[in-house]
């Protein structure tokens, strides 16, 4: 009896193994497409309602499959001049905000200096303050210039495209930081050294050796910052002024009157954009570390 217990205690054990296995087998793939599909689900409504042809002024029910939209996409009075505001805005912070913050992040990294870790500290604050906080703080600051007899008129105030640029230049510099420095984590000094020892200076040294090999981390970072700058609405909303309207603030714009399919469309072309941006920069990484990695063939007589 004895072993008979043992036997159906071993066939349990053994049930309950394949079921869990079965378990971790087809649960963890089910939940990924679940959550895949739940992400989703928004951008391909989007996608779908630019092809609408509503009968008013809103895009809420789909009526009739058209491409009249597309081949209008900035048909609506004031929808141009706010896409190429965000555009404007989003390219030229990305770029000053990328330069900026990679030094910095290199600063971080590579060097000791006083101070440290308290930039280190303030370089998160922008990135764990709320928005809404950011931005009410960044008017009063604009407004208290006025006040300051060493800051030219007109420069912060009033609120325009250059007061929107600032805003966004200084929030997107804590993300290139911190993503530049995940970069630079596990970086092979050696390859610097062996530069170094061959002859090379430092300038030779970083745009030779150190800038390729984190040139994948500053192109994820500008990514970033792009598309955090190019949908930024609070901080926006706050530093804007009434006559400089972005792409997001023509949206809550919009809104109140319905808001017209060419949205959708604008709204496609730049999640296009993003998603091919995105698979061709991972496509350059994957081609980069098979050619770093890819086999030396040795040539012996």
């Amino acid at each position: 009896m004895a072993t008979a217990a043992a036997t159906a205690a071993a066939q349990r054990r053994r049930a309950r193994m394949q079921m869990g296995a079965s378990v971790v087998r087809w649960l963890l793939p089910l939940y990924t497409v679940a959550v895949t599909l739940y992400l989703i689900l928004p951008v391909a409504v989007m996608i779908l309602f630019s092809f609408n042809d509503p009968t008013g002024r809103s895009n809420l029910v789909f009526r009739e499959f058209s491409f009249d939209a597309w081949l209008n996409p900035l048909g609506r009075p004031g929808l141009g001049d706010a896409v190429a505001n965000s555009l404007i805005v989003a390219l030229t912070s990305t770029l000053v905000a990328t330069i900026l913050g990679t030094l910095i992040a290199l600063a971080l990294v590579r060097y000791g200096f006083r101070g440290r870790a308290t930039t280190n500290m303030l370089i998160f604050l922008p990135m764990s303050t709320p928005e809404i906080v950011l931005g009410s703080s960044l008017l009063t600051m604009f407004i208290a210039t006025t006040q300051l007899g060493f800051v030219p008129e007109g420069l912060l105030y009033p609120l325009n495209i250059r007061t929107i640029f600032i805003a966004h230049v200084m929030f997107n510099i804590s993300y290139v930081v911190v993503t530049v420095k995940a970069r630079l984590a596990g970086f092979p000094r050696h390859l610097e050294e062996a530069a170094m020892d061959l002859g090379a200076n430092e300038w030779v040294t970083f745009w030779k050796v150190t800038f390729p090999l984190i040139l994948p981390g500053v192109v994820a970072a500008a990514l970033l910052a792009f598309s955090l700058s190019i949908d930024d609405f609070v901080i926006t909303s706050f530093t804007a002024g009434p006559r400089t309207p972005t792409f997001p603030l023509f949206i809550y714009g919009a809104q109140l009157r319905g808001i017209p399919v060419q949205v959708n469309v604008i709204g496609t072309m730049i999640f296009v954009s993003a998603v091919t941006l995105v698979v061709l920069t991972t496509l350059w990484q994957r081609r980069l570390a098979a050619r770093d990695f890819a086999p030396v063939e040795v040539i012996t007589s």
